[in-house]
């Protein structure tokens, strides 16, 4: 081991080509010798940078399809070998050593992601001679540097043109990174071969960001991204504001979670991770302005979700709001000059959504792994089982409610009319608690609404306080066994009851 190597050779060989040519013209630029391969190769010498094929160096031509070019003694030998030990072997073979390896792997996580890609394509795409080269260099720390990521070229720089080589510390550094690299490239082809819930897990995280505390001030955060993962609100473009919080982003993610089960123009308005608004209308204005003022007090510093454009109008109406995060896909230049004004206002846009299939739940010492909740509630799906029947306006209700139901933490209570939440109890230990907060909630607007329910009645107590309230009809999974106590608590009161045959918990 030496505290400071110099760089007399470097091989790189990229298939992220950003920032290449100016960190491969500062390198020649110092007198280091550049190797290279296929279009890496191509692209330096189209930029006038003087470089050597690896086939030169190794005597054989790249062959296969390019699937062996590096995978020779010439290569790995000027990698591997310790200057300090087989120092005479390298001369006796006519290896040089190599210095600096600059490698990134084929695009296997973003060719898997085109809804074209064939199995065939993808299986080209995992990388065989790059992952080797990386992992050589890292091992090989003691001597050599590795660089796996575009962000590492000017560190690297800079210790080349102050110290005239590569401190120890940078080479260990590098070989964390590249190590990190590897594990992550190799899981994510795990996971597409294996395709399910797998025998073994193996999640490979980056920090994201350096939150300020977590929940409270008195504790620590950091945020982290799944490596291979390219959506969901750590992957959101910030147009404005102070950085994300632990709170800001649990809360967010609830927004995203719930807003993306709505197609028509919708918002939803989110406060300690769970809705405490929501509608659907014909233009995104109308259906913020009734998420917002289904629970104005709550809104009060929540986090605002639309799933199309904030327009000019939108944004001037909550120029007078105090929210903490707004989410949409996309911004008018106008609504973005009215936001920037609330310089304190988190702007998020977010066009991609996640296409995960599974939720994961960290507990002490494991995980708990879920398909995700993407039942779909339909007409047909619902059994009416009381005297009432409900009006095709109420239905089309219950199925609006339904969705932002599943994203209520259970227990569960939303009462909703015309298309938009008027009242929700979230997260009580029992039933009749989550339906007397939606009823408080909702005050004097329940006449002629609708309430869904997480889970089924166990009692008919719930449907007593529902008295006078001038609710027409409840949707339930049922499945208890005084279902029919429950009917015909409904039928006394002349109100309607449809059996959706499904439990949305959210724990």
């Amino acid at each position: 081991m030496t505290l400071l190597t110099s760089v007399k050779r470097a091989l790189i060989s990229v298939s992220d080509k950003t920032g290449i040519v100016e960190f491969a013209s500062a390198l020649a630029a110092q007198g280091v010798e550049i190797i290279s391969t296929g279009g890496t190769s191509q692209l330096l010498r189209q930029s006038h940078i003087p470089v050597r094929d690896v086939s030169e160096v190794t005597g054989f031509a790249e062959m296969m399809d390019g699937r062996v070019k590096t995978l020779h003694p010439k290569i790995h030998g000027g990698i591997l070998g310790q200057r300090d030990v087989h120092a005479t072997v390298a001369n006796e073979q006519g290896i040089d050593w190599i210095d600096l390896v600059v490698v990134n792997l084929y695009p296997f996580s973003e060719t898997i992601k085109k809804v074209e890609t064939t199995f065939a394509d993808a299986i080209e795409n995992i990388d065989v001679g790059g992952p080797t080269m990386i992992r050589a260099a890292a091992k090989n720390m003691d001597w050599v540097g590795v660089a796996v990521s575009p962000a590492d070229y000017p560190a690297i720089l800079t210790e080349l043109m102050t110290h005239n080589g590569l401190s120890i510390a940078m080479r260990q550094q590098l070989a964390m990174k590249a190590f990190a690299h590897t594990a992550a490239y190799d899981q994510v082809i795990y996971d597409y071969l294996s395709g399910g819930l797998n025998s073994e897990l193996n999640l490979v995280l980056k920090k994201s960001a350096e939150l300020r505390y977590g929940e409270n001030p008195h504790q620590s955060a950091c945020a982290y991204k799944l490596a291979h993962h390219s959506a969901g609100i750590l992957s959101a473009k910030q147009h404005q504001g102070k950085q994300l919080s632990y709170n800001n982003i649990l809360d967010a993610d609830a927004a995203v979670a719930c807003i993306k089960e709505f197609s028509k123009p919708a918002c939803v308005v989110v406060k300690h991770a769970n809705p405490c608004g929501a509608a659907v209308a014909d233009d995104s204005y109308t259906a913020f302005q009734r998420a917002y003022n289904a629970d104005e007090q709550s809104a009060f510093g929540g986090i605002v979700a639309l799933n199309q454009m904030c327009d000019k109008k939108i944004a001037e109406a909550i120029a007078d709001l105090f929210i903490e995060v707004l989410i949409a896909p996309a911004y008018s230049i106008e609504a973005l000059a009215l936001l920037s004004v609330k310089q304190n206002l988190r702007v998020l846009e977010m066009k991609q959504q996640s296409t995960d299939s599974q939720d994961y739940r960290f507990i002490e010492g494991g995980v708990l792994i879920q398909d995700k909740d993407n039942a779909v509630l339909r007409p047909e799906d619902l059994k009416i089982v009381t005297l009432s029947q409900p009006t095709a306006e109420e239905i089309d209700t219950i199925l609006f409610a339904w969705p932002v139901l599943k994203k209520v933490k259970s227990n569960a209570i939303v009462i909703a009319k015309n298309n938009a939440t008027v009242g929700i109890g979230a997260g009580q230990v029992s039933r009749i608690d989550a339906v007397d907060i939606a009823l408080k909630k909702a005050g004097s607007h329940t006449r002629g609404a609708v309430l869904v329910s997480d889970a089924f009645f166990p009692f008919c107590d719930s449907i007593e306080h529902l008295a006078g309230t001038g609710i027409r009809a409840i949707a339930q999974p049922g499945g208890s066994v005084r279902d029919q106590e429950v009917i015909d608590a409904c039928n006394a009161q002349n109100i309607a009851m449809v059996f959706t045959g499904i439990r949305c918990f959210k724990h």
